[in-house]
């Protein structure tokens, strides 16, 4: 590509490198969760919300289980003002819930913010300012002492107004655009912040790391975690946060890194909404804490409800291909990925294993409100005979032998492929039925009777052409002497009858389904299906079926031979 001169590596690796966090295997517990989409989220939409969707989006954080939720920059618009008030003189903030607010380090701006405040039950003031090179060089034109003034004297403020105010506060301090900064510096700017609120165990201090803009790869970011971590003053009484951005789109991974470097609180959003391409996805992080077996201690067990009302007040789309989100996220077209999903899910429920290991399914996807027929199993024309039966059977009770499910495969897939399109299931049991099911052209079976049940003699009425003709033939079983009537009468061969049966429902009214399958002269086999409500009706029907599909295929060489002769 041209112009690749113009860039160089613009992050700050720390000057002592331990990786201690490179030895540890995964993370053992959630981290502490703060919800920034009614603030950064909210900001970097094309239409921000309104008071009343603001609210409804508070409700579904509680819902949730947020404990954390930044919801404003109340110093900046009368909206985010007037939520802010609403919400705490309505009383929707639980006991347990802390909300956030966001404030530069300029008194008017933390004077409106506390005045936002008053009489809040239990409230984090955010104070933040730029610190990096290209933000002191280019933006404010500022030398490091006087950026590290901004942050202090901010912070003395904050803890004047914080006495004048009624409510309980606890402080947060954000170097932003910390990837940028010289880790030294950073270091230093945040601990002489340190040294004015002086934090006890009693009253913690939260110091929030922010991606700003993603700058380097994952273990660069998890290093620099991992560097303040080891070398902020009054550690033990300091939240370490974490707030990544997604611009390289390695959000999740700079956020599962810095908590495994130190990190023990996360600033995100639901789906990763924010600026540019988005905050890190607070959904994705906490469900692959879930997919390990930790519990996240977020409620997402219901994606589709979540995602719906997401979408209705944002006005944002979840991307099909989201993790976990996306409607496709656990879809198979695949033949293979189908095969194998419907019988790890088979294996799955039969040996009653403790833990899910279903191939292709990273978790199971009912625990978060997706159904496996339309989320996991899709048909088109790259799909296989596994996931076409596995859907016939999941919504309509039909359990194909597995040698007509390869034949009923290649059908749907042909019509998919000519259609260019996904075939619903109602799409695919009407293919089904249309090709294999009580088939009667060009022969259509009428009734049948036992002439003598000793040696399974039987009588079966059919009609061609509008002419009726009854056989009566014997065999090693009912269906057998009716399979040797059709053959002997109407000079038929085929060889290596498969037969299979099952009920179709359950109760007194149920139907019976069968499958039959016959094996032309030149190898070539063939199936029907027959339903009705005796089983033994509803066998001759299948193989009825299959002998007029058979008849279909091969009508010219019967009609120069002896078929049509018996029939006269």
């Amino acid at each position: 590509m041209k112009n690749v001169e113009k860039y160089s590596r613009s992050y700050f690796m720390p000057p002592v490198t331990s990786m201690e966090w490179a030895e540890k295997e995964y993370i053992s517990e959630p981290p502490i969760w703060c919800s920034v989409d009614l603030r950064d989220g909210n900001q970097a939409l094309v239409v921000p919300m309104n008071l009343e969707e603001k609210l409804e989006y508070f409700q579904l954080l509680l819902k949730l289980g947020f404990k954390e939720i930044e919801v404003g920059f109340p110093a900046a618009s009368e909206t985010e003002y007037t939520f802010l008030r609403t919400l705490i003189e309505q009383d929707l903030i639980p006991d347990d819930v802390t909300i956030q607010v966001l404030t530069q380090s300029r008194e008017h701006i933390i004077e409106k913010t506390f005045e936002a405040l008053q009489g809040v039950n239990k409230a984090v003031v955010h104070l933040y300012n730029s610190t990096s090179v290209a933000q002191r060089n280019q933006v404010f034109k500022k030398t490091k002492e006087e950026i590290i003034d901004i942050a202090v004297s901010g912070a003395k403020l904050l803890k004047k107004y914080a006495d004048e105010t009624q409510g309980n506060f606890k402080f947060q301090y954000s170097p932003e655009s910390f990837t940028g900064t010289e880790i030294d510096f950073a270091l230093d700017i945040c601990n002489q912040v340190l040294d004015i609120w002086q934090p006890t165990a009693g009253n913690k201090v939260i110091i929030n790391l922010p991606a700003t803009v993603s700058l380097s790869m994952p273990h660069v970011y998890a290093s620099q975690i991992e560097y303040m971590s080891n070398h902020l003053n009054y550690r033990e009484n300091v939240v370490l946060s974490l707030h990544p951005h997604n611009d390289r789109g390695s959000g999740v991974a700079d956020a599962e890194l810095g908590l495994l470097a130190g990190g023990q609180r996360i600033e995100g959003t639901l789906f990763g909404n924010g600026e540019r391409t988005g905050n890190v996805d607070i959904v994705t992080l906490a469900l692959n804490l879930f997919s390990h077996g930790v519990d996240p201690k977020l409620n997402f067990e219901n994606i589709p409800e979540i995602i719906a009302i997401y979408e209705r007040l944002t006005r944002m789309k979840v991307n099909e291909r989201q993790p976990y989100g996306g409607k496709l996220v656990f879809a198979a077209f695949s033949g293979s990925h189908q095969d194998a999903i419907a019988k790890g899910m088979k294996w799955h429920e039969e040996c009653e294993n403790e833990h899910w290991t279903v191939p292709y399914l990273l978790i199971d996807p009912k625990d978060i409100g997706r159904e496996y027929e339309g989320d996991v199993i899709r048909i088109n024309s790259q799909s296989g005979k596994g996931g076409i039966g596995y859907l016939l059977e999941q919504h309509y009770g039909l359990d194909l032998p597995s040698e007509m499910r390869e034949s009923f495969g290649y059908s749907v897939k042909s019509v998919s492929d000519r259609l260019h399109k996904e075939l619903m299931p109602n799409e695919i049991y009407d293919i089904f039925v249309k090709n294999y099911v009580n088939i009667n052209t060009p022969i259509e079976f009428i009734n049948y009777k036992f002439v003598d049940y000793h040696d399974f003699q039987t009588s079966v009425v059919m009609q061609i052409n509008d002419r009726s003709k009854e056989f009566v033939g014997t065999g090693n079983g009912r269906l057998d002497a009716i399979s040797n009537a059709l053959q002997t009468n109407l000079n038929l061969s085929y060889t290596n009858l498969i037969y299979k049966e099952h009920a179709l429902e359950i109760g007194s009214k149920s139907q019976a389904v069968s499958y039959v399958g016959i094996s032309a002269l030149d190898g070539t086999l063939y199936w029907g299906c027959g339903i009705d409500v005796d089983i033994m009706t509803s066998s001759i029907k299948a193989l009825f079926s299959a002998i007029n599909k058979m008849l279909e295929k091969t009508q010219i060489q019967l009609e120069e031979g002896s078929f049509l002769t018996n029939l006269k």
